[in-house]
């Protein structure tokens, strides 16, 4: 008996090499492990928190259904990472690729180097304006807010 499927977000960014093409490839490889991917706009957005100078993220969120457990999915997103060259010299550096498990279904993780929902996604514009594009209705298990909400919750860029 197959797994039952459980809807998922995933944040997909890049601020080094051709960012277009680092967001394809990741695109290509996640289309096969979610049913009924469905893809936002990619936006360009500035770096926030990092602590060097660090070109422009190309960033967006792709929802769909997976089978797989969130650590299964979780290795799988740091195994396409790593084909895309992402390297992690310290925290918060430029990378050619980063994809962050963002909601999995109504799930609650708390594990060692697993939380889900992702702990800063409410706080991310460049995570909340294209994850609102496919899924605003979509609920935090966390605040009970919606993903819409939750963006009109946020501060107005200045």
């Amino acid at each position: 008996m197959a797994a039952p499927r459980v809807p998922v977000a995933i944040a997909l960014g890049s601020n080094l090499g051709h960012r277009e093409a680092r967001l394809a490839f990741a695109l290509s490889r996640l289309r096969p492990l979610l049913h009924g991917l469905r893809c936002s706009t990619f936006i360009e957005t500035a770096p926030e928190g990092v602590p060097d100078e660090q070109g422009a993220f190309l960033n967006g969120v792709v929802v769909g259904e997976t089978e797989l457990p969130p650590r299964a999915l979780l290795s799988v997103l740091q195994q396409i990472e790593a084909e895309a060259g992402r390297a992690r010299p310290y925290r918060y550096a430029a990378r050619t690729l980063d994809l962050d498990l963002i909601l999995y279904g109504d799930a609650i993780v708390e594990e060692e180097g697993l939380v889900v929902p992702h702990p800063r996604f409410r706080e991310r514009r460049f995570v909340l304006v294209p994850l609102a594009e496919v899924a605003g209705d979509w609920v935090d298990p966390v605040t009970g807010q919606s993903v819409s909400a939750l963006l009109r919750g946020l501060p107005r860029p200045s």
